[in-house]
């Protein structure tokens, strides 16, 4: 499991997070997960470890009328979520930890919670605050990456980032992929007191621009910059094109295609109810 601060980004990181990252990975992760939930008009809806607000920006647009309420841990993120406005539901940004939600209990009618759940340091604690927060007829639905070896593109990566780095460095991607089976998200959701659980597995599609473009994402946007962060700007370019022609070493051709970098990326969406 990753330290949940890892996630705590820093200066212009989560804008690019919001630029970069959200279009080619986040925005179709979002997209099933609120069409899964199906938000409906009038309900109180939160998105649990929100980031930029994907996800709240989604089920606010869906849902037309209600309100919608982001929660992260991470002001930078928040401070992103904070620049956009639609025609939606109202959508609060508050910050605070999915351990110990500042929320009453049966607040919600909805708990979304998008690729979070795997960074969190106590996974069966806060699932148990999304269980004391829901209504009585509230309902949860969430989604995390399964294992990395399913995942090619990731997979490549992090081969790379261990040959290039040394043992070990690809600790905090790897720790994206925490989940192996659809049998241990199942046995969370029951085990904090949520019933009808069930888990699927989804595949989506992520391309970028080429494999080059994926490795600067990955080291501008994301927790991973702190792995070069004492490099000079010379060294760090060089590191960054060394990893990306690793990464073409470990690629089927298929991903390559065109010069862009594009692959399957898997995960388990897992939906349950309030124990009422």
């Amino acid at each position: 499991m990753v330290d949940y601060h890892h996630w705590q980004l820093d200066g212009s990181a989560p804008e690019l997070y919001e630029k970069y990252l959200v279009p080619a990975i986040t925005v179709k992760w979002a997209e099933d997960l609120v069409g899964r939930a199906q938000p409906c008009a009038g309900e109180d809806v939160l998105d649990l470890a929100c980031g930029t607000g994907i996800v709240a920006r989604l089920a606010s647009q869906r849902m037309g009328q209600g309100h919608v309420t982001g929660l992260d841990l991470n002001k930078g993120m928040l401070a992103v979520a904070r620049t956009f406005s639609g025609d939606g539901a109202p959508i609060d940004w508050v910050e605070g930890s999915a351990l110990d939600l500042p929320f009453p209990a049966g607040k919600f009618d909805l708990v979304l919670c998008q690729l979070g759940l795997q960074f969190f340091p106590d996974q069966g604690r806060a699932l148990s605050e999304m269980n004391r927060v829901l209504s009585l007829s509230g309902r949860v639905a969430l989604s995390v990456f399964n294992s990395i070896e399913r995942t090619p593109g990731a997979n490549a990566f992090v081969l790379a980032l261990d040959r290039v780095l040394g043992p070990n460095s690809s600790r905090i991607k790897r720790g994206e992929h925490a989940f192996n089976e659809p049998g241990e998200l199942r046995d969370l959701l029951i085990g904090a007191g949520l019933s009808k659980a069930e888990v699927r597995t989804v595949v989506q599609k992520v391309t970028f621009p080429s494999v080059l473009d994926y490795v600067r994402f990955q080291f501008c946007a994301t927790p991973l910059a702190a792995l070069l962060g004492d490099l000079t700007e010379d060294d760090r370019r060089e590191t960054i094109k060394t990893i990306a022609l690793e990464i073409a070493g470990f690629c089927h051709p298929e991903m390559l295609e065109g010069g862009r970098f594009s692959f399957q990326q898997e995960g388990y969406v897992g939906t349950a109810y309030a124990s009422g």
